[in-house]
Order: structure tokens, then C-alpha cells, then sequence
């Protein structure tokens, strides 16, 4: 699945890489979220003709990311999906890495190796990704391939989220049954993995890197981190997961998301630059997100 909404050239380089993957047995759907180029559905239209594996729809009012993303779930029809981002690119192995994680049926979630490009598409790391590469060999090890599950999983994605939501690959039932929770637009992703996670899903983390997720050198912090929105919605659902860890017995997951360490450090790495800004609402909810209890 491919939500789309953002720069053409980019997504017509993700659209590329999908289909040239190595196994050829895919459904690719495009899900255009009404993004204003006129040349567009000529472009995807070109696309379904040449190939009868695509499909494309354009919505008609524009939904959202997360709008847009439940849009695609709806649109589903094989056991395994992928929701890919329009700027991302699947490495030519990508399908076939993924698809033989799933040949164990206990596996709902596939984490796979991911690389970080820039906006030009050069391999860098900057320190958010060497804090995520960090904290998930801490919980798998240098293991090639780990199944994690239960509270372990849990309590390390609430330390830190080391997930590349672009990359992973669900059991469609699974994310059928769950879904993205409509409150949220920012952690939407995460809430749907340890909700899957809750209810007993494992997770496949492998090291083969066949994912590269974009990460531009120059862009500014989203707005709603630096005005302070992006961390209100962190700690709603911190909060929701302290009672859903409290209420499964799971003490030390709890304990993670009561916490929530690389948040508030996020949080107050974002305060040179909104006090430059001189976004003053959005500095004080930073500072009480890094310091309150």
C-alpha cells in the first residue's frame, strides 16, 4: 500500500523500487491522498495499464495522514501488507526478505534492516538513528534474525521507538483486527504495534537490510513537535500504555512508558531551536514534557 501526498519525483522513485523487487508476486495499491498535480492520474492511469499487479485511487476530499492510512487497510486483500512511504525506497530484495519471516505463522509484525538516506539519496546516520540501531541490538543482541514478544518488546519500543514504520510488514489480519487508533497522528503507528503486541503478536527483527527510509539532512522538525502538539499526543498514549501494561502484570513495560526517556530527551533537543523561532507556547510545553512527572 502506498499512501500518497508529497514530492512526485520522490514517490516516483519509491514507485520504481517496488516494482522492481526480485519476487514479483505483489499487489502494489496507490492510495492518492489528493495531492494538486493535474498530471498525476495520467501518471498512476499509465501505470495500471502497463502492469496489471497496481491499482490506484484518488480521494476525492483529502483524509489525512491517518485518514488515509485506515483508507488503505480497508482496501487489503492479501495476508501480508506493507504501508509504505511516498519518499522511501524498498531495496530490490525487500519482498522476498520479508515474505520468508512470515513462513513462521507465530509472526504478526517483520522489522527489517533499514539503511537512512538523505534527500538525495545518500546513506547517513544521524544520532536519532544510532539512538534507534542502539536500543534494538540491546533487546535482540547481534542475533541475524530474532522473534520477540510480550513484555520484552513492549518495554523496549516504550524506552525508545527504534521502528521504521514505512518498513515493516504486518499480517493483514492482524492490523485488520486493531487498526490505527483515530485519535492519533503522530504515534499511530506505534500504538498499532503494541496493541497487535498486547494481544500476543511476535515480531520478527532481521538484520538484512533491504529498506532505505528517508530522513532529509535540512528540514525542520515537524510543527507539531516544536509547537509542542507532537508530545501531548506522546504522552496520552505513554499514558494509555502505563495502564495497559499495569493491567497485563507487565512491570518494568510500565515503568518504560511512565518514563519515557528518548521522548523527554527529544523534547528538550528541540529547545535551542524554538527558542529561536521564538515559539514561546510551544517552549514551555517542550520544557514540561522533559521535566514533568
Amino acid at each position: 500500500m502506498l499512501p500518497y501526498y508529497g514530492d512526485v519525483a520522490m514517490m516516483k522513485a519509491a514507485v520504481d523500487s517496488v516494482l522492481a523487487q526480485d519476487d514479483r508476486d505483489f499487489r502494489f495499491t496507490i492510495v492518492d491522498d489528493g495531492y494538486p498535480d493535474e498530471s498525476l492520474p495520467e501518471y498512476f492511469n499509465g501505470l495500471v495499464a502497463a502492469d496489471e499487479r497496481v491499482r490506484y485511487y484518488r480521494n476525492e476530499e483529502n483524509l489525512g495522514a491517518n485518514g488515509n492510512y485506515k483508507k488503505c487497510i480497508g482496501l487489503v486483500e492479501h495476508e501480508i501488507v506493507v504501508i509504505m512511504g511516498a519518499d522511501d525506497i524498498m531495496l530490490p530484495n525487500y519482498i522476498s526478505t520479508v515474505r520468508k519471516a512470515f513462513e513462521d505463522p507465530t509472526v504478526s509484525i517483520v522489522q527489517p534492516g533499514v539503511e537512512v538516506i538523505d534527500e538525495n539519496g545518500a546513506v547517513y546516520e544521524p544520532l536519532g538513528d544510532k539512538v534507534k540501531s542502539f536500543l534494538r541490538h540491546r533487546l535482540v543482541g547481534k542475533a541475524s534474525e530474532a522473534i520477540v514478544s510480550d513484555e520484552a518488546i513492549a518495554e523496549s519500543l516504550l524506552v525508545g521507538d527504534w521502528l521504521y514504520f514505512p518498513s515493516v510488514a504486518w499480517r493483514a489480519d492482524a492490523v485488520k483486527t486493531h487498526d490505527f487508533r483515530p485519535q492519533y497522528n503522530v504515534v499511530q503507528d506505534l500504538a498499532l504495534a503494541i496493541d497487535i503486541i498486547l494481544h500476543g503478536g511476535r515480531m520478527a527483527v532481521l538484520d538484512t537490510v533491504c529498506f532505505q527510509y528517508r530522513r532529509h539532512r535540512e528540514s525542520d522538525s515537524s510543527v507539531r513537535a516544536l509547537d509542542g502538539r507532537r508530545f501531548a499526543e506522546e504522552r496520552a498514549f505513554f499514558d494509555e500504555c502505563v495502564r495497559d501494561f499495569t493491567a497485563k502484570g507487565w512491570k518494568d513495560a510500565a515503568r518504560a512508558a511512565r518514563w519515557h526517556l528518548t521522548s523527554r530527551l527529544n523534547a528538550a533537543s528541540l529547545t535551542p531551536k524554538v527558542i529561536s523561532k521564538g515559539m514561546w507556547p510551544g517552549l514551555r510545553k517542550l520544557a514540561a514534557h522533559a521535566v514533568r512527572p
